[in-house]
């Protein structure tokens, strides 16, 4: 298939795939006389897995390394996740506390309407 109906197949755009075959996720194929260059099946189920992988929150660096592993061991497999689901987990902390934040900032806003704004004055300062 050619790169535009692999694009289209796989959901991304075509500059994409050349952004993963810089990068090493996709091989390149050869350019025949003809000019066009013809990707097999198997590039598009390797584009879902790529997809998939991020929307876990996978980095593009540790993508690379699982479809390194393949079928290969499960032990370093589940340590790349071990270590994605740590940061996950360390981001959705961070989000809750700034959620807490943000929501004692628009409750005390909510209180009234007299300068200075406290929103504006707890950006101008630290954050309390």
């Amino acid at each position: 298939m050619t790169i535009g109906r692999l694009a289209r197949a796989a959901g991304v755009n075509i500059e994409t795939i050349r952004y993963y075959q810089r990068r090493g996720l996709l091989a390149t194929p050869r350019r025949p006389p003809q000019g066009v260059r013809r990707y097999p099946e198997e590039t598009l189920a390797r584009l879902r897995f790529i997809k998939r992988a991020q929307e876990l929150g996978f980095t593009l660096r540790e993508i690379v390394e699982l479809l390194k592993l393949g079928d290969g061991s499960c032990k370093e497999t589940r340590a790349i996740a071990e270590h994605r689901l740590t940061d996950i987990e360390t981001r959705i902390r961070d989000l809750q506390s700034m959620h807490a934040t943000l929501d004692k900032l628009v409750r005390t806003c909510r209180a009234g309407n007299r300068p200075p704004c406290p929103i504006i004055a707890c950006l101008e300062h630290d954050i309390e």
